[in-house]
C-alpha cells in the first residue's frame, strides 16, 4: 500500500493551479470531477477513495489556488510490464478545460513515475468518440518524441450493456525516461 504525503512536491501551472500526488481526502473530489466530465465511465465513490490510497504514487491531482482539486489523472504500472504506465482516467473541471491542465497532469505524472520506477511507455484506452482524449494522447506523444500505435482492446460487444463504444488501446513509446 502506498499513500501520498502532503509534503510531496507540486508543479506550478498557470492561474495558480499546481499538480501533485493524490491524497486520500481527494477521493470524493475525483469522483465529482469524473461525474462532471460527461465522458468517463463513472466508478463508485468508494473506488476513488481506494485509488487515492492504494495508487497515490501513480495518480496526479491538479489543485487551484485554494488547494481544491480541479483535475486528475489516475493510472497504474502494469504488473506484467512494470515499465508501462496504464492511464486509467483523466478528467478536468469545466472551468479549467482547454487551459493545458490535462496535458500538464499527464506530463507531471509520467515524470514522477519515470523518476521513481522507470518508464518505457504509456498506455490508455480511448473510445472513438472521445476526440479530446485522442488529441491529448497524440500531443503527449509528440512532446515526448514517441510513436503512437492504436488497436481495439475491448470491442463494444465485450461490454455487458448496449451502447458502450469499443475501447481503443493507445500505446505511446518507447519513452526516454531520462528526458521526462
Amino acid at each position: 500500500m502506498t499513500t501520498a504525503q502532503t509534503t510531496a512536491p507540486t508543479t506550478p501551472l498557470t492561474g495558480g493551479v499546481r499538480v501533485g500526488p493524490a491524497e486520500i481526502e481527494d477521493g470524493a473530489d475525483l469522483w465529482r470531477i469524473a461525474r462532471g466530465s460527461g465522458e468517463l465511465d463513472l466508478n463508485s465513490p468508494y473506488s476513488y477513495l481506494l485509488w487515492c490510497r492504494d495508487f497515490a504514487d501513480t495518480t496526479a491531482v491538479a489543485r487551484d489556488a485554494t488547494g481544491r482539486p480541479v483535475g486528475f489523472v489516475t493510472g497504474y504500472l502494469r504488473p506484467d510490464a512494470p515499465g508501462t504506465l496504464f492511464v486509467w482516467q483523466v478528467a478536468v473541471e469545466d472551468s479549467h478545460r482547454g487551459s493545458g491542465v490535462a496535458g500538464a497532469l499527464l506530463d507531471a505524472l509520467s515524470a514522477r513515475v519515470a523518476a521513481e520506477h522507470g518508464l518505457d511507455r504509456v498506455e490508455a484506452t480511448v473510445t472513438p468518440g472521445n476526440l479530446a482524449s485522442d488529441r491529448m494522447f497524440r500531443s503527449y506523444a509528440r512532446r515526448h518524441g514517441a510513436e503512437v500505435t492504436r488497436e481495439v482492446l475491448f470491442p463494444a460487444a465485450s461490454f455487458p450493456t448496449a451502447g458502450h463504444e469499443a475501447e481503443v488501446l493507445y500505446r505511446i513509446g518507447p519513452l526516454d525516461s531520462t528526458a521526462l
